[in-house]
């Protein structure tokens, strides 16, 4: 049976490390990280993810500001509060809350986020250095999938490495911080599976991730003995919630395998938090 991954103690040792580091700097230098959320409506599914990015920065000793503005807000407003935050030195770090409104483009909103200032590592030039393999800010839940995968002690170098899933959030962030550790990659798709090879692509990975959101989607008979195991996806079937992965089956095949809840999931915040403090440092401690 495989070793199960779960993500929050992985998440509390960084959050322990994210909060000593934070009180270090605040003794340093007088500031605490500020993390400036920017909501347009209100959606009750990010509710929940609001709640725990604010709890979340509480315990680590950063301050969270939530700025809402109206569902009838204009482009042109949600640009201006964008440049606003960009322009005030007292916010280290800024996310959009999705979802947003249909008149609101949302992609426009994060690309004009400074990128030093681009909580979420979702600003073009944030994904140019993680193609570069120098990144300081990358997308969350890809810097979540390669915590958990780095925590079972296996060596990358050369490993068959398979990602299912060609997402700007996960699959195609993922494959290249992959790459920059010498796993030798494979990035699935749709087409993958219309051309009906998805299992043989599946069945050489030594690593596996899955982010799709499509319930066994991924057979267990598929998964490669002894493979690492991480299941993104998050779905609702009656009235459970599971993976993309038949996890009842992979979990006999597995060496490691990821719980859905309680894998990526507990780790995704936590890995705001990291890029918050990260910002801060770039901003605060460029001079020293």
């Amino acid at each position: 049976m495989a070793e199960l991954l779960k993500g929050k103690p992985i998440a509390d040792k960084i959050k322990e490390e994210i909060k000593n580091e934070v009180e270090s700097l605040k003794k340093d230098t007088g500031l605490s990280p500020r993390l400036m959320a920017l909501q347009i409506g209100e959606n009750a599914s990010s509710e929940v993810y609001l709640k725990a990015q604010v709890n979340t920065a509480q315990g680590l000793g950063i301050e969270y500001i939530l700025k809402r503005l109206p569902k009838e807000a204009t482009q042109k407003q949600a640009e201006e509060e964008i440049i606003s935050l960009n322009k005030d030195k007292s916010v280290s770090a800024v996310i959009l809350q999705l979802p947003v409104p249909p008149q609101i483009d949302a992609k426009k909103l994060v690309n004009l986020i400074e990128p030093a200032k681009d909580a979420e590592g979702m600003h073009p030039q944030n994904l140019g250095q993680v193609l570069l393999g120098k990144w300081k800010l990358a997308p969350c839940t890809a810097s979540a999938c390669l915590a958990l995968i780095e925590s079972t002690g296996v060596n990358l170098y050369g490993k068959e490495a398979v990602i299912v899933g060609h997402s700007e959030i996960v699959g195609k962030p993922l494959s290249l911080m992959l790459l920059s550790k010498f796993a030798t990659t494979t990035v699935c798709h749709i087409a993958t599976g219309e051309r009906g090879v998805l299992p043989e692509h599946v069945k050489k990975a030594e690593v596996l991730v899955v982010a799709v959101g499509k319930a066994g989607l991924i057979k267990g008979d598929w998964v490669k003995e002894g493979a690492i195991v991480i299941d993104v996806g998050i779905n609702k079937v009656a009235d459970k919630i599971v993976g993309d992965v038949d996890f009842e089956e992979a979990s006999k095949r597995a060496g490691f395998i990821t719980p859905v809840p309680g894998g990526v999931g507990p780790l995704t915040t936590t890995m705001l938090m990291k890029n918050t403090l990260e910002a801060f440092k770039i901003h605060n401690l460029k001079s020293r």
